[in-house]
């Protein structure tokens, strides 16, 4: 797709029904009036369990698709994602699809480090005027993320926000986040970058293309999405009291400097985790026992509408 111009006609909305802020039968209506209010007609897929994005996606790409639309928040659009991957082929010199966003989940993490409106309609009338740019994504054990991933208590907290549905928006990121605290671990890591090695207890080791997770943390918020690099942090073991002292200043980035945190910038990263660690991309935990992790950056592969 080239830089710049109109949306092709050939794009296709795959839509989360299920969480965020809107009923299932309400956000199938508010995209259908969306569209019809920024002046489009896209085919809508809704997807009926998880995984079902990425294979709407490569099947989009199969029906001549070049842009595909993920209406939902970043784990949606995580899915979409690795189905374009997955569509391309391995070793693909870039992604014939683009990708275009409905920021419609709890976080929208990665529409705000684009700079998307909020308003569906307004995000609708983006897709309408086309425009694009190409970023980064990264690769975790052979898993695509772009917004972000993380091992240590970070996709502990992913775990326990998925058992806390009853708590709505990033509130529910925050609560998850105080309970992980409480119950605190940590593992001994082994974290190599590519200037610089540390050796010792960690508590979590969190890799952003974007600035935020979480709809709240801003861990990474020197990150950019074009720039070749993961920003990455990594947090030494301390005492709860440390922890919850610490929490706050990540909803600002000023944990950054805090002699318990670690703050680089690298083109990969490798964990050597004991014992094992779950991993989270986007917000989805994609394994639950991991003690070797890599992760890779792929500079300028995905181009969004934006």
């Amino acid at each position: 797709m080239p830089q710049g111009g109109r949306v092709s006609h050939k794009s296709r909305i795959i839509l989360n029904a299920s969480g965020g802020r809107l009923g299932a039968q309400e956000k199938v209506a508010a995209v259908e009036q969306a569209m019809r209010a920024a002046g489009l007609d896209y085919p809508l897929m809704v997807t009926e369990y998880p995984g079902h994005a990425t294979q709407l996606a490569r099947q989009a790409v199969a029906d001549g698709c070049t842009t595909v639309i993920a209406g939902g928040g970043d784990g949606t659009i995580n899915e979409v994602v690795n189905g374009l991957f997955q569509a391309a082929g391995a070793g693909a010199p870039e992604l014939p699809t683009a990708l275009g966003i409905l920021p419609l989940g709890s976080a929208n993490d990665l529409a705000a480090a684009l700079n998307l409106p909020g308003d569906l309609t307004e995000a609708c009338r983006v897709l309408a005027r086309g425009q694009s740019r190409r970023i980064d994504v990264g690769c975790v054990n052979g898993h695509y993320f772009v917004n972000n991933s993380a091992v240590g208590l970070e996709p502990v907290v992913t775990i326990a926000q998925h058992q806390m549905r009853w708590i709505k928006g990033t509130a529910r990121y925050v609560a998850a986040a105080l309970k992980t605290i409480i119950a605190a671990k940590e593992w001994h890591m082994r974290v190599e970058w590519d200037t610089g090695m540390y050796d010792g207890p960690l508590v979590l080791v969190s890799v952003g293309n974007g600035i935020r997770t979480g709809g709240a943390f801003y861990f990474t918020p020197r990150s950019k999405l074009d720039d070749g690099k993961f920003d990455f942090v990594y947090a030494l073991a301390m005492s709860r009291l440390n922890m919850f002292a610490l929490l706050p200043k990540t909803f600002t980035g000023k944990h950054i400097g805090h002699s318990k945190v670690g703050y680089f910038k690298s083109r990969s990263v490798r964990v050597t985790a004991s014992p094992a660690t779950p991993i989270q991309a986007d917000g989805e935990v994609i394994e639950t026992a991991a003690t070797e992790i890599l992760f890779e950056i792929v500079p300028q592969k995905l181009q969004v509408i934006a």
